[in-house]
C-alpha cells in the first residue's frame, strides 16, 4: 500500500511540468512552446534511455523496486510510458489541448486508481469510469470548450477504463490516456 502511495504521488507530480509551463506564461519567462515541446521531447528520451539501462543492461536502482509494479520487471515501466505519450500530445498539439491531456494522465489517473480495485478488468466499474471523467472534465474546463472538455474526458475514461490487448500484451493507460484525450478534444474543436 505505501509504495502503491508513491507511485501515485509520482503519477501526479507530472502535473509540475503543466505547471512549469503555465507559471512561465504567466510570469512572461522565456519558456516559450517550442522551447517546452523540446523539455517534454528530452525528457521522454531521458526515459527511453533509462529503459534501455534498466531492461537490456542491468541498471537495478532501489528506486526501481519501489515505483515499478511485478509486470513491469520485464517490459517497459509506466514512468516511461507516461513520459513517452505527455511528450507525444505536447509535440502534436497546441498548449490548450496538450495541456488537459497531460493533466488527466497526472491527476486523474491516480484518482481513478484510487477509487478502482487494484486489479484487472476489461471494463472498470462505473464508479470509477463516473470517477475519471468528472476529474477529468474538471481538469480540461479551464483550457477548453465545453464540449471539448467533455470530448477529450470521455477520451481518457475510455483510455482509463477499458484495457486494451494486443496479442498478450494489455497497454498500459500512461501511453493512451493522454492521446485518447486530446485526440478527442482535437476532433470536437473541428467539428
Amino acid at each position: 500500500m505505501a509504495d502503491e502511495l508513491k507511485r501515485r504521488l509520482v503519477h501526479a507530480s507530472g502535473s509540475g511540468l503543466v505547471a512549469l509551463y503555465l507559471l512561465a506564461r504567466f510570469l512572461d519567462l522565456p519558456l516559450t512552446w517550442p522551447r517546452f515541446r523540446l523539455l517534454m521531447a528530452v525528457l521522454a528520451a531521458g526515459a527511453l534511455v533509462l529503459e534501455f539501462f534498466r531492461l537490456y543492461v542491468g541498471l537495478d536502482w532501489r528506486i526501481y523496486d519501489v515505483l515499478t509494479r511485478d509486470y513491469e520487471r520485464d517490459n517497459p515501466a509506466g514512468y516511461a510510458l507516461y513520459l513517452i505519450s505527455m511528450a507525444a500530445v505536447v509535440l502534436v498539439f497546441e498548449p490548450e489541448i496538450a495541456l488537459p491531456a497531460m493533466l488527466m494522465l497526472a491527476i486523474g489517473d491516480p484518482v481513478s486508481g484510487a477509487v478502482s480495485a487494484d486489479r484487472l478488468e476489461r471494463v472498470k466499474p462505473p464508479k470509477v469510469l463516473l470517477a475519471m471523467f468528472s476529474v477529468c472534465t474538471l481538469l480540461a474546463v479551464p483550457f477548453l470548450p465545453t464540449t471539448a472538455a467533455l470530448a477529450a474526458a470521455a477520451g481518457a475514461t475510455v483510455a482509463d477504463g477499458v484495457t486494451l490487448r494486443i496479442a498478450t500484451y494489455v497497454v498500459d493507460d500512461n501511453l493512451t490516456i493522454p492521446p485518447y484525450a486530446a485526440i478527442a478534444a482535437w476532433l470536437a474543436l473541428a467539428a
